[in-house]
């Protein structure tokens, strides 16, 4: 029974790079207002019990305002000025504070990611939290930052250790983004378990908080748990999948996963509902429900399936959908619409194994002269799997004809082939006696 897997695995890869591109966006830290925002929170006063702040120092109005410069420039798209103030400053970076030094780098960061840079960036944003006294809000999402960056350049192992980083400061609870970001990094080594642990992690996190949660969490979840060779987990996923976000692929994958799991009536159902839905629309889904509708013995719906996938033009009159029709038209014994099917299938084939197919159809259907019109094409073509069973079928044609020696020189190269050898003899035999008692009563007529 035909199980019908739909691959999951083919839609990995794509999915994840969606997830991903979702997820880097970097924040625009280097917005002035922020760092001074920074700047007032780390130095304000301690109460008791808190936990205690650094002493970050001020942003003088001189860097202030060149660094104003540069991010003017840069939102306004001139990389090249922007890069020219920030030089500028550079030059005098002796005279600045590690704060000070810390946004300059920042601001080269942005601007080159912007640029699409991203060695540059990660290399000025790794310069800007080595600085010390800086703000702990600051590096952290320069750190998360970081991860990002890391992330987008493959560099996975890099992007936990900047996560960790960024944990290790954190005083409260772990944002969801973090856990995804390490089950993305985790994933992407191989290391299936761990990406499952961190992705749980922050779906049950942000569930527990009443969100839902996001479509790109659920695609990273199941595509990990495929990996892992847990299909009863993916179906759970898919599930959840159709019930939050309803996307028609996921009707198809849940189908499929039924099909893995040996739950073959399930997985005939599911892909029945999605067709009612409309949901089975590709050329790829309907030709793989039209072999799930056959391999369940429901010929004649798969050809109706196929028939009008062809009308509506889903499905090109090529060879292998044709052929296909054709064989789901026979089984379902309506050979007098197999047949013109299979006519057209033929002429596509470069060999003869169609032509065989459509002779067995006329020879059933008694239709002997195109029996051995199918059958002289076939070997004319040739590569055919069973050389012995044409030259049978075409010896018989004849025989129905009363071609007798045209027959028996047929039956007789037939005996040729192991595989058709025992009943091509048999056969020669019969028509030889009929060949010899035919030719009796003739030579009696013409006496008389």
């Amino acid at each position: 029974m035909m199980k019908n897997k739909l691959s999951l695995v083919l839609n990995v890869v794509l999915s994840l790079m969606i997830v991903f591109a979702a997820m880097l966006t970097i924040s625009s830290v280097t917005n002035l207002a922020f760092a001074q925002d920074a700047e007032a929170t780390e130095s304000s006063t301690i109460k008791p019990g808190e936990r205690k702040t650094r002493r970050v120092p001020a942003l003088r109005s001189r860097v202030y305002d060149q660094l104003s410069r540069a991010q003017t420039a840069g939102d306004a798209g001139n990389v090249a000025e922007a890069i020219e103030i920030l030089d500028e400053v550079r030059d005098k970076d002796s005279s600045m504070n590690g704060y000070e030094k810390s946004m300059m780098y920042n601001f080269y960061g942005f601007i080159y990611y912007n640029n699409e840079q991203l060695e540059k960036s990660i290399e000025s944003f790794e310069q800007a939290v080595a600085q010390e006294s800086i703000p702990e809000k600051f590096e952290q999402t320069t750190l998360f930052t970081l991860a990002q960056l890391y992330m987008a350049t493959g560099k996975f192992e890099k992007s936990i250790e900047k996560l960790e980083q960024w944990e290790a400061l954190n005083n409260g609870v772990i944002p969801p983004k973090n856990f995804v970001l390490k089950a993305q990094a985790h994933y992407q080594n191989k290391n299936y378990a761990e990406s499952a642990r961190y992705i749980e992690l922050a779906i049950d996190g942000h569930e527990a908080e009443g969100y839902l949660p996001d479509e790109g969490w659920l695609i990273l979840q199941r595509a990990v748990y495929y990996e892992m060779k847990q299909p009863e987990k993916v179906k759970e996923i898919l599930a959840k999948m159709i019930r939050l976000y309803d996307n028609p692929k996921y009707w198809i994958q849940l189908a499929g996963m039924y099909g893995e799991l040996g739950q073959e009536k399930r997985q005939l159902a599911m892909m029945e509902s999605a067709y009612q839905l409309g949901y089975v629309d590709s050329a790829s889904d309907i030709f793989n429900f039209a072999q799930l509708y056959y391999y369940h013995e429901a010929p004649i719906k798969a050809a109706a399936l196929m028939e009008q996938a062809i009308k509506n033009g889903v499905l090109e009159r090529n060879l292998r959908n044709l052929k296909f029709l054709s064989i789901c038209l026979t089984s379902a014994k309506e050979q007098d619409r197999a047949i013109p099917v299979l006519i057209e299938a033929a002429e596509l084939a470069e060999n003869g194994e169609l032509d065989a197919q459509l002779a067995h159809l006329y020879y059933n259907s008694d239709k002997f002269e195109s029996a051995i019109t199918s059958s002289s094409r076939a070997l004319e073509k040739g590569g055919l799997s069973n050389q012995g069973s044409v030259h049978m079928l075409l010896g018989l044609a004849y025989y129905n004809q009363e071609e007798f020696v045209k027959a028996l020189d047929e039956l007789a190269k037939a005996e040729q082939f192991k595989s058709s050898r025992a009943a091509a003899q048999q056969w020669g035999q019969f028509v030889g006696r009929e060949k010899s008692e035919t030719e009796q009563l003739q030579a009696e007529l013409n006496s008389m």
